[in-house]
C-alpha cells in the first residue's frame, strides 16, 4: 500500500466571466485584477508549506494562479490538460440567463445534475467526473507520501470532493467551490478523503491588504 499523498487543491483566482455568471468551461479567459491579487495572497499564505510539485490545468485562469503560488519555489508549474474544467459545448461564453433563454431543456439538464446528459458539442458530467478523479489519483501516485498543489477549476474541485464524499453526481451541492480557497485531500493512491474545505482566511481584507502592501517598491 502507498504511503498517503497529501493534495492541496485550488480554485483559480476570480475572473471578469465569474463576476458575470458567463460559463467559461475550457475557453482561455485570464483572471481579472481581484484574482491576480487573490492569487498573490494565496501564494504568500502557503509560502512556508513545502511541496513536492504544482500541477495545473492549462487553461490561463489556473496557470496564472499556480504561477503565484510556485514564486521563490525551485521547480516549475507543470501542466496538465486533465485538470481543465468541464467542456460545456455550446453553453460556453453564455451567461446563465442566456443559457436557459436559448437551450431550456439542456439548462434545465444541467441544472438537474443529469449525469449522463452533454450541451451540444460538450462533456456529459459523467465523463467529467471521471477523467478529473482518474487524473487526480494518478498524480497522487506518482508522490506517493509527498505533498503537491493542483491548480484548477471549480468543477475539478466539486468532482474530487463528491469522489471523496461518496456523493452521486446528481445530488445538490451545498459545498462551496471559492475562488483561490485552500482544500485538502489525503490519497493512498486508490481513494479520496477530505482534510479541509473551503479555507479562505488569507482572502479576507487584511490579507488582500497585505499583497497590496507588499507590491509597492
Amino acid at each position: 500500500m502507498l504511503a498517503p499523498t497529501h493534495l492541496i487543491v485550488i480554485r483559480h483566482g476570480e475572473t471578469a466571466w465569474n463576476r458575470e455568471r458567463r460559463l467559461q468551461g475550457q475557453l482561455d479567459v485570464p483572471l481579472n485584477a481581484h484574482g491576480e491579487a487573490q492569487a498573490a495572497a494565496l501564494g504568500l499564505a502557503l509560502q512556508s508549506e513545502p511541496l513536492d510539485a504544482i500541477y495545473s490545468s492549462d487553461l490561463s485562469r489556473a496557470l496564472q494562479t499556480a504561477r503565484a503560488l510556485a514564486a521563490g519555489r525551485p521547480f516549475a508549474v507543470q501542466t496538465e490538460p486533465g485538470l481543465r474544467e468541464r467542456h460545456y459545448g455550446e453553453f460556453q461564453g453564455l451567461t446563465q440567463a442566456e443559457v436557459s433563454e436559448r437551450y431550456p431543456e439542456a439548462f434545465a439538464a444541467w441544472q438537474a445534475r443529469v449525469p449522463y446528459h452533454a450541451p451540444k458539442g460538450g462533456e456529459r458530467l459523467v465523463d467529467f467526473h471521471a477523467r478529473v478523479v482518474d487524473i487526480t489519483l494518478t498524480l497522487a501516485r506518482r508522490h506517493p507520501g509527498g505533498r503537491i498543489a493542483l491548480v484548477a477549476h471549480g468543477g475539478v474541485l466539486d468532482c474530487l470532493y463528491r469522489a471523496a464524499q461518496g456523493m452521486s453526481l446528481d445530488a445538490p451541492r451545498k459545498h462551496e467551490l471559492r475562488n483561490a480557497g485552500i482544500n485538502r485531500l489525503h490519497s493512498d493512491g486508490h481513494r479520496l478523503t477530505v482534510t479541509q474545505w473551503g479555507d479562505v482566511a488569507h482572502l479576507d481584507a487584511r490579507g488582500l491588504d497585505e499583497v497590496d502592501q507588499r507590491r509597492v517598491p
